[in-house]
């Protein structure tokens, strides 16, 4: 291999050893030489010395140096990711873009669209990200994710600086995200802060995430009840203040409101009836603020909500304006 690269960790290794990670991809790499990179600080995760023994998390980058007597045909060439895409599709695609710049773009996810690939997802937004170059040389980076089925802001970083910096904002407290979610029922109190950890479990079918589970880890929700539709519904606006899967799905179902549309977490019980009211996951990334990756200042930007949701917002009475909201939607969390 010559010259550096700079490897984004997939979501398929979250959580492996440096050590593996390399023994996964570069299997022609001897431990031996592998820890001598590491002491000369040739290998760094997100700019930073790290040891063979450290668990990499979805979204680092990894400094690969070239690779002494390991040959293009010795290490794996990654799988084609790539899906075609017609005219019509990368305009589509292009007209989903709230903000670019040189550095960074940020995308409004509709629902449905998943952010990787897997074995049964051939359709996906990382598969798509050469129709987001806009004349660079280099193809977008995805620095954080959403589930599938939710909609809303997500951020792509343009180079490996930028993608280090707002992979680390993300993975520290500089980040800040705001979602939008219609719950079945009225929490009480109106606001407050859901402190539980959250762990994963296997089940029958598939892995779920619950509260209260050995070796679970922290999670902390902000919420509050923006508007309520009697007792029927309510428009909560949380704010995660950590980054675990599912975690504003399950912190909804531990107010004994879940969210709408979620029949994975909420049952029968996550469903309304009206024919103005979608079966889809009600839950949408709604703004982002993190510090800009090479401007001064902190980057802001919000996401419209997605029709269906617009239509439950309309026959449920919500009052919300795309056109006329404005000013800072964390200032209700500052207080």
């Amino acid at each position: 291999m010559s010259g550096v690269e700079t490897v984004q960790v997939s979501a398929d290794d979250d959580g492996i050893r440096l050590d593996r990670w390399f023994k996964r991809h570069y299997p022609a790499l001897k431990h031996g030489q592998l820890e001598k990179l590491l002491r000369k600080g040739q290998i760094r995760v997100d700019g930073g010395r790290i040891k063979a023994n450290h668990r990499l998390a979805e979204g680092q980058m990894v400094r690969v140096p070239p690779l002494a007597g390991v040959t293009s045909e010795q290490t794996p060439k990654p799988k084609n990711r790539d899906i075609t895409l017609s005219d019509a599709e990368m305009q589509e695609l292009q007209a989903r873009v709230l903000y670019r710049d040189d550095h960074v773009i940020a995308f409004n996810k509709p629902p449905g669209l998943a952010v990787q690939g897997g074995s049964k997802t051939t359709h996906h937004l990382d598969g798509m990200l050469d129709a987001l170059r806009f004349g660079s040389e280099e193809r977008p980076r995805l620095v954080h994710r959403l589930d599938k089925d939710t909609s809303g802001v997500m951020l792509l970083a343009r180079s490996p600086s930028a993608a280090a910096k707002l992979t680390a904002a993300f993975r520290g407290s500089d980040a800040r995200k705001l979602y939008w979610a219609a719950v079945v029922g009225v929490p009480r109190p109106a606001q407050g802060r859901i402190n539980m950890a959250l762990g994963k479990v296997p089940g029958r079918v598939g892995e779920r995430v619950m509260a209260g589970v050995d070796g679970g880890k922290k999670a902390v929700t902000l919420y509050r009840i923006v508007e309520r539709a009697g007792t029927r519904a309510a428009w909560l606006a949380m704010e995660p203040l950590t980054g675990r899967t599912h975690q504003l799905r399950v912190h909804s179902l531990l107010l004994e409101t879940p969210i709408l549309g979620d029949g994975k977490y909420g049952g029968a019980e996550a469903f309304l009836d009206g024919e103005g009211i979608a079966r889809q996951l009600h839950l949408h990334a709604r703004a982002i603020r993190l510090p800009h990756p090479a401007k001064k200042g902190f980057l802001e930007v919000t996401a419209p909500l997605p029709g269906h949701m617009m239509d439950t917002w309309q026959f449920l009475g919500f009052s919300v304006n795309e056109e006329a909201t404005g000013g800072d939607p964390f200032a209700e969390f500052d207080t």
